[in-house]
């Protein structure tokens, strides 16, 4: 017979999804340090919509970022905090020294392309588990991702 956690979830599945987020917050937390370093070194004609969006898009990265490690917790895992981990297993990697708009958001565009194809494996996964609030929040992640990577190519077109 196998094993529940508390909410009801099998626990092998749970686990398993714990480390596909524990992945997908590593990748937050490095396309929110982008976002961020791109609000703070934006430069040229496009700097005060870029400066402003930027803000944007590193408030909602925030705000995903605890959504994770929460649901982490609640699946009985623990999430990971430090950066050097999120260095080693994020599928994102650091942008530096970028001040060109262009740059930023086509950076940004391909680190959003990789959290949605991350999210959809996780979706599938929640999918196969039952497990509804995971599979909720990956669903809401994608529709709001999918509008902005449209939003930031047609920025670029």
């Amino acid at each position: 017979m196998s094993q529940v956690n508390a909410i009801g979830l099998n626990s092998a599945e749970s686990e398993d999804i714990v480390k596909s987020l524990n992945i997908l917050l590593s990748s937050y937390q490095i396309q929110y340090m982008n976002a961020r370093g791109f609000h703070w070194n934006i430069k040229g004609r496009n700097f005060f919509e870029l400066h402003l969006k930027f803000e944007e898009i590193y408030n909602l990265l925030l705000l995903k970022v605890d959504e994770i490690a929460e649901r982490i917790l609640t699946l009985d895992g623990a999430p990971l905090h430090a950066f050097s981990d999120y260095l080693t297993i994020s599928e994102i990697k650091e942008a530096k020294g970028i001040s060109d708009g262009v740059t930023a958001v086509e950076n940004l565009l391909g680190g959003y392309s990789t959290l949605i194809k991350m999210q959809r494996h996780i979706l599938a996964k929640a999918g196969d588990a039952h497990d509804e609030g995971t599979a909720s929040l990956m669903g809401d992640y994608i529709t709001e991702q999918e509008k902005l990577v449209w939003m930031l190519k047609a920025y670029l077109d």
